[in-house]
């Protein structure tokens, strides 16, 4: 997905953005917010299990303006919403059919943090 999106930022000619890949508790640490600083949108697609409580932590605590949210399983997105609800709305959903005929459903959610 990275290597699509930095391909696809390339054929439009957008150079006002970085990409980073890997688990969310060891790339956006204390060090990382040092050297980049901090996102003005974090994208996130967990496993089905949701975002692990210390991520959500994380998330709160370097408080970017939105945040977008990918999952496949609606009960732990709702979970992970719900704790972030203090900083954060919803200002956006959309169900997306990435599999028809199944039962799977990918739920994408725009957060914006509130004033």
């Amino acid at each position: 997905a990275i290597e699509a999106a930095k391909e696809n930022a390339q054929l439009n000619t957008i150079d006002n953005v970085e990409f980073y890949v890997g688990d969310m508790k060891t790339v956006f640490n204390e060090t990382f917010i040092n050297q980049h600083g901090s996102p003005d949108v974090i994208i996130t697609d967990p496993p089905r299990d949701g975002m692990h409580k210390d991520v959500v932590q994380q998330i709160l605590n370097i408080a970017p303006q939105k945040v977008v949210y990918v999952s496949c399983n609606s009960a732990t997105q709702a979970r992970d919403l719900a704790l972030m609800n203090d900083l954060y709305k919803v200002t956006q959903m959309q169900p997306v059919d990435m599999f028809p005929q199944t039962y799977h459903v990918e739920n994408v959610v725009l957060l914006e943090r509130r004033n």
